[in-house]
């Protein structure tokens, strides 16, 4: 209880005569008046704490009277009081908007992208063209930002872009062994088994880095193999050159994210800036590439056919999945910024779940009991490896 106690003290008095001798009481030190009125089971102490909201002051009125003003609390009561500006709290809850929208845009970003991309591939069977153009259109979009001053361009030097090349070459990798993967098999089945990149983590971590884990997370990793397995095993349009595609790019952004990690420690380019650098530097080596394995003359034939079936809708097929992989993922690596990495690797979890589920309402995506068993497993899987890391 708050109480307010006033009292005049005289000269004499062994009080006064401390006050006199001491002309501010010091902060964060209590005076116990035994004379003051109490409770039976708690003593009363002066607070000099001006941060608490309590007031205690000095004010001479006569010559030789002091009147000692002082606000009192239960002693039980006077610490670990937690204090916390109106401007710390909306800072704080802003913060946790902030998050959310960046998670909420991510996931409907990365649904809306499978959707339109396994649309494309369906109609124009080409994967390695189709990553190009991922990339492309994200790097063409970044640039003309820069040049409008829409986004301030990064400030990157030669050491920069040597430290990125690493990463770029796994990313490369890792998109287009995934869209191959989509071209050949069901959005779903691609996703549930990329729900497995935990694995493969812990597993190169542990030999070829020499890293050390709990036994906690080499537990989850049984669920994560087990789940994958039995999904795979029971998936109706199972396909080999679309399981090895996503287990390939499992492993190469696993790399990714090793190199990542090394290279990049101490700059200080933005989530939404690298992510660009690394578009652009992907493209520069996916090009040629993409020409060696399928070429002009392949593309040119394919495009007149889907444009034949599918009409002008194609284009915007196109368009649109170039767009939002772009933009899934630069807004992850912004959320990155602001979160955990075990945050985002839950928000990652998150993310699968929602594309698989869509995929499958919208793909109409015959879907076996035990087949829907093994991704929920792996995904369990994937949730306890998240929470096992921590």
């Amino acid at each position: 209880m708050i109480c307010s106690v006033k009292q005049c003290v005289s000269a004499p008095l062994a009080v006064s005569d401390r006050l006199r001798s001491r002309p501010s009481l010091p902060k964060q030190r209590f005076l116990s008046l035994a004379s003051m009125p109490s409770s039976p089971r708690r003593p009363l102490y002066i607070s000099a704490v001006e941060g608490l909201g309590f007031d205690c002051k000095l004010v001479k009125s006569r010559p030789q009277k002091v009147e000692f003003a002082c606000g009192a609390y239960e002693a039980d009561r006077s610490e670990n009081i937690p204090v916390v500006s109106e401007e710390q709290a909306r800072s704080e809850m802003a913060k946790k908007v902030k998050i959310g929208i960046y998670f909420v845009t991510w996931w409907a970003l990365n649904v809306v992208f499978n959707i339109y991309n396994k649309k494309v591939l369906n109609a124009f069977p080409y994967p390695w063209l189709t990553s190009t153009l991922s990339l492309a259109v994200g790097s063409l979009m970044m640039l003309i930002s820069w040049a409008t001053r829409i986004a301030e361009a990064p400030k990157t030097d030669f050491d920069f872009w040597k430290a990125l090349a690493p990463v770029a070459v796994a990313h490369t990798i890792g998109h287009v062994a995934a869209t191959v993967s989509m071209s050949k098999v069901a959005v779903s089945f691609t996703h549930i088994i990329k729900s497995g990149e935990p694995a493969f983590s812990v597993l190169v971590s542990r030999f070829l880095l020499g890293e050390s884990f709990p036994a906690s997370v080499y537990l989850s990793l049984i669920p994560i193999i087990g789940g994958c397995s039995l999904a795979a095993a029971t998936e109706l349009n199972f396909n080999m050159t679309g399981f090895m595609g996503a287990m390939i790019s499992n492993l190469a952004f696993v790399f990714r994210n090793i190199f990542s990690k090394k290279g990049m420690k101490g700059k200080s380019v933005g989530g939404m800036n690298y992510y660009a650098c690394l578009s652009m530097l992907s493209l520069l080596i996916l090009t040629p590439f993409a020409i060696a394995v399928e070429g002009p003359q392949v593309w040119a034939a394919g495009w007149e056919k889907a444009i034949s079936q599918i009409g002008p809708n194609f284009v915007w097929w196109v368009a649109a999945q170039s767009i939002f992989y772009h933009l899934y993922n630069q807004v992850s690596y912004m959320s990155l910024n602001e979160i955990s990495p075990l945050t985002f690797s839950v928000g990652n979890t998150m993310k699968r779940i929602s594309v698989i589920v869509s995929s499958i309402i919208i793909f109409h995506t015959p879907v076996q009991p035990i087949n829907a068993l093994g991704a929920a497993i792996a995904i369990l899987g994937t949730f306890l490896y998240s929470q096992a890391k921590q």
